[in-house]
């Protein structure tokens, strides 16, 4: 997998941990730094953590189902892809502002189950997992941080349009897996 198709999986992956930023910065009267590293800490240190035990599992389960990898990397992506795309239609979650373990820990592990999944794909594909946790750990520090700002600027119009994005991506990187495995591309 190439480095941009990991930065795409890593944006992707980082939209719901985003999207939840944003409604932390809304519920915030003030924000200091100290809580968008917090945020940034719990959301990317899950969306690291997830990939990594998905590709030990999936680890345990490669000689069973190398000959069918691209469609289930199509399949989990694929699926990730439109719940995220879904949930952005649907209604809004309604998000308090603590940001005690207690209210984080929830958050982090939901906004990260998806991660999971993409770590069993990675399994499946020729991945440095260690660069692609890196990556994607980073990467959602990096939006966690700055959605918390943009939450507390810029409001709430900007959270749905971030899972939509990150649906897409992610849908459209696990059709090039499959479409590459295919020969078509």
């Amino acid at each position: 997998m190439k480095l941009l198709e990991l930065l795409f999986i890593a944006i992707g992956l980082s939209m719901d941990a985003f999207a939840v930023s944003i409604c932390k910065g809304l519920s915030l009267k003030k924000v200091k730094f100290k809580q968008m590293a917090i945020c940034g800490v719990y959301f990317g240190g899950f969306q690291a953590l997830m990939p990594l035990i998905g590709y030990i599992l999936g680890i345990g389960f490669q000689s069973f189902v190398q000959s069918i990898d691209h469609w289930i990397a199509f399949v989990l992506l694929g699926i990730i892809g439109f719940n995220m795309i879904r949930e952005s239609l649907g209604d809004d979650e309604n998000i308090n502002s603590n940001l005690d373990f207690k209210t984080m820990l929830p958050l982090a592990i939901a906004t990260s189950i998806d991660a999971l999944a993409v770590g069993i794909t990675f399994a499946f594909l020729k991945v440095n997992i260690l660069l692609s946790i890196l990556i994607i750990g980073i990467t959602t520090f990096v939006f966690s941080v700055v959605g918390v700002k943009i939450g507390h600027i810029f409001g709430e119009k900007y959270k749905n349009k971030a899972e939509l994005m990150g649906g897409i991506i992610l849908i459209l990187i696990g059709l090039k897996i499959l479409l590459e495995h295919l020969s078509i591309i």
